[in-house]
């Protein structure tokens, strides 16, 4: 009897036979099947899938900001990030982009101290590649901190993802995988 590994994983089994998908791709394929599975709404007693359409792929291969605008291709690339064990830069981004819709005064100083201590001091556990100036600057910002203290550095760690690991996770098994019209 032949056993797919998409119908184990969605059994929640696993399967040990040497003919079925490596170790790896079992796991991407796992963690994709509950990605889209989280992401279906129930309606009136009928699930309908939030699965992007296939023009929605198209346009996350045109552009990481569209990539990252739609709610699965965001969650994709972080997945993705986290296997390249970069996804700080990623975490970085969507700080910068809750420290920028953030409101009142004296939550954007708690906030610019977080983002700072996480991801710009030095030797922190998850430090973001900027350059010597950019972080000087953005300590000099923690005294008056304003929406747009961090623009310049989310702008180069943007460049940084756009130029090595969005060019990867397009060519990725896990790109690949959720793209495919049969699914999972």
């Amino acid at each position: 009897m032949e056993v797919t590994t998409t119908r184990l994983e969605r059994a929640g089994g696993r399967q040990h036979h040497p003919d079925v998908a490596t170790q790896n791709q079992r796991t991407s394929r796992g963690r994709l099947y509950l990605l889209l599975k989280k992401y279906t709404v129930v309606k009136s007693s009928r699930k309908k899938s939030a699965r992007p359409t296939q023009v929605e792929f198209e346009q996350w291969g045109q552009s990481l900001e569209k990539l990252l605008a739609h709610q699965i291709g965001l969650m994709a690339f972080k997945m993705f990030s986290k296997s390249e064990f970069c996804e700080e830069n990623i975490e970085f981004w969507l700080a910068c982009e809750d420290f920028r819709k953030t409101k009142r005064s004296e939550k954007l100083a708690i906030k610019a101290k977080h983002i700072y201590e996480e991801f710009i001091r030095k030797d922190s556990r998850k430090e973001v590649n900027l350059d010597f100036y950019t972080k000087e600057h953005l300590g000099q910002c923690l005294q008056r901190p304003s929406k747009n203290c961090f623009d310049e550095a989310q702008r180069r760690i943007f460049y940084l993802m756009e130029i090595s690991t969005y060019p990867r996770f397009l060519q990725s098994d896990l790109y690949h995988a959720l793209r495919a019209p049969e699914g999972l």
